[in-house]
């Protein structure tokens, strides 16, 4: 029998998690739309306007697969990756660094935390020792 995770921990899960959807949700669909200053950002990165919309879909994909329960885990990695590609597309640039570069970094923190508090499986795959 697995122990039960608190109603506390469940909850800071769900907020945390959803935190993360609806900033990746919006990223991505702003991507789909391209609006002038997403645009400009993106070129700025280095990317042409033809990669805006496969990153955007790319984003929706890895975003909607950690919001399903059973592939959250799945998506919890792919979105990792994702960021990663930000963290790298920032720091080349030499971009401020605690603003942009590490920006997805707590990003990736508040989605592998929300994780880990509504999660069991995962409590038990990577436990806090005391």
């Amino acid at each position: 029998m697995e122990p039960e995770i608190s109603r506390s921990s469940l909850w800071a899960g769900r907020v945390m998690s959803w935190l993360v959807i609806l900033f990746m949700l919006m990223d991505g669909v702003m991507k789909l739309v391209k609006p002038a200053p997403v645009l400009e950002a993106t070129t700025k990165l280095g990317f042409a306007d033809h990669h805006i919309a496969v990153m955007g879909v790319l984003a929706l994909i890895c975003t909607i697969l950690y919001a399903i329960p059973r592939t959250s885990v799945l998506g919890a990695a792919l979105l990792m990756a994702y960021l990663g590609g930000a963290i790298t597309s920032n720091f080349r640039l030499d971009q401020p660094l605690f603003s942009h570069v590490l920006f997805p970094v707590y990003l990736g923190i508040l989605m592998w935390g929300g994780l880990w508090l509504r999660d069991e499986k995962l409590r038990q795959v990577f436990p806090i020792r005391k």
